[in-house]
């Protein structure tokens, strides 16, 4: 664990794995005076009010998925599903068949509200970004970019490669909370 300054009230605890990073956030949560916790996929950014709270104690034992499950209902018409059977060497059905028998976790969100990080794929499926963004991703994309399985929750740029999309909302500012998946929730995907 390396703790390091990032301003005079907070720090980024730099981690080992996400699992560690999910646990270490979790106590973080309960500590008086901290302001605000943010995983990250290896890392912690602790935010406070007045002194500095100790922070190189925290020593929690990594976990795995411990929050809510999900399943999220998939079409798999995405455009670049024929790009990633062929970068798999598998077919359309294979992808298909092999990213609905995983079960991934929430590593973390980031990138817009509402975009949950999904890790616990199948090697196979691990495909590069594209080279070049797309400008507009539609609201409800399900894509695959490296270890990562993710759905996009509005329209936004994007580069990672669609495998299908979903009516599913992930972000809802009217709803408590209100992002639909958080870190530690355990997703599957399942075929429509």
């Amino acid at each position: 664990m390396n703790v390091r300054p990032a301003g005079d009230r907070a720090a980024l605890i730099e981690l080992s794995d996400n699992d560690t990073a999910r646990a270490v956030a979790r106590v973080l949560a309960g500590r008086a005076g901290i302001v605000d916790v943010v995983p990250g996929h290896r890392t912690v950014l602790v935010t406070w009010e007045g002194e500095r709270p100790p922070l190189d104690d925290v020593a929690p034992a990594p976990v795995g998925a411990t929050g809510r499950s999900a399943e999220l209902a998939v079409t798999y018409d995405g455009v670049d599903l024929d790009d990633v059977a062929g970068l798999a060497g598998l077919s359309r059905e294979e992808v298909v068949a092999r990213h609905t028998a995983a079960s991934y976790v929430v590593a973390f969100l980031g990138f817009v509200p509402g975009f949950a990080y999904l890790l616990g794929g199948d090697e196979r499926l691990r495909v590069p970004r594209l080279d070049t963004p797309r400008e507009r991703v539609p609201a409800g994309s399900v894509a695959l970019a490296g270890r990562y399985s993710g759905v996009y929750p509005r329209a936004t740029p994007g580069g990672w490669r669609l495998l299908g999309r979903t009516d599913a909302l992930l972000f809802d500012a009217d709803r408590e909370p209100p992002a639909l998946l958080a870190p530690g929730d355990r997703v599957r995907f399942v075929a429509v």
